[in-house]
């Protein structure tokens, strides 16, 4: 995949989202969502079965994502277990143009920025939610990327999905953006073709699971036991093997389990070095 149509995706999307800035690292690209569905997910620009395999096996820290631009078989049979794929997806984009963006007799458009995010909400004349989306444009210019377009069961088949994709468009041109990108869902990705965009790859997401908590009895009740005592055992075991030196640096008072960037240094014996995506 293309290094720097990556970039652009992620970098938007941290901003769609909120999120913490994109870190380079040699491999990809590092952000901290702060979810407690996501806590970080990890965009691998080039990954392989070894690097994989690598991953899955040392990285602890639950519902941290991983992000490959591979079929999900393939990926699939690298994981180790702890790890689930999440639905398909794709990564797509398309050149951008002004276009008539009419709302359907019986709905209203309302659209509104913030923070480098144009959004958009379709909503029927009495005000019930329709459909929505949004784009953003970190830097005038830039690529634009576009996120979270959404269309109520109640409310498809009726051009509302296109509605908010033109007007986003719209939008975007109007920052001075000429292309775009997004992360589509297979069932997404039909729209999107229809009006015109083209498919990159795919874009497969593996999860690592929350382990299940084991329970002892105590004084009649039961308590968790085990599994806090075990990820902090395991991930000290990793720091040992790593060596403090390959320690990502992290905002003193933070702590986090074994983190991908700490195992994918490139002077680590083992495990191969990637595509540099340097800032």
């Amino acid at each position: 995949m293309d290094v720097e149509v990556v970039r652009s995706w992620v970098g938007g999307w941290a901003v769609s989202r909120g999120a913490a800035p994109p870190v380079s690292e040699p491999w990809g690209f590092t952000v901290d969502v702060g979810l407690t569905s996501q806590v970080t997910r990890h965009v691998l620009t080039d990954a392989d079965e070894s690097l994989v395999r690598k991953l899955t096996e040392t990285v602890t820290v639950p519902n941290t994502w991983l992000k490959l631009f591979l079929p999900p078989q393939t990926v699939a049979s690298w994981a180790a277990p702890g790890w689930r794929l999440d639905d398909d997806g794709f990564l797509m984009s398309t050149l951008l143009y002004t276009n008539a963006a009419v709302a359907p007799d019986g709905y209203q458009v309302r659209t509104w920025a913030r923070g480098g995010v144009t959004r958009v909400l379709v909503m029927t004349e009495d005000g019930a939610f329709a459909a929505r989306g949004q784009v953003a444009m970190p830097d005038p210019g830039r690529t634009a990327v576009f996120d979270q377009v959404e269309t109520s069961s109640a409310h498809r088949r009726k051009g509302l999905g296109s509605l908010v994709m033109r007007t986003l468009e719209n939008a975007a041109v109007a920052t001075g953006s000429s292309s775009a990108v997004l992360a589509a869902t297979v069932e997404g990705r039909a729209l999107y073709e229809s009006l015109g965009w083209r498919t990159l790859g795919p874009l497969t997401s593996l999860v690592r699971e929350v382990p299940p908590q084991r329970l002892e009895i105590r004084g009649g009740s039961r308590h968790p036991v085990g599994d806090a005592g075990h990820l902090r055992g395991h991930r000290g075991d990793l720091e040992a093997r790593a060596g403090p030196r390959h320690a990502r640096e992290r905002t003193p008072g933070r702590t986090r389990g074994t983190s991908v960037a700490s195992l994918l240094r490139p002077d680590i014996t083992g495990i191969p070095t990637h595509a540099q995506a340097g800032e």
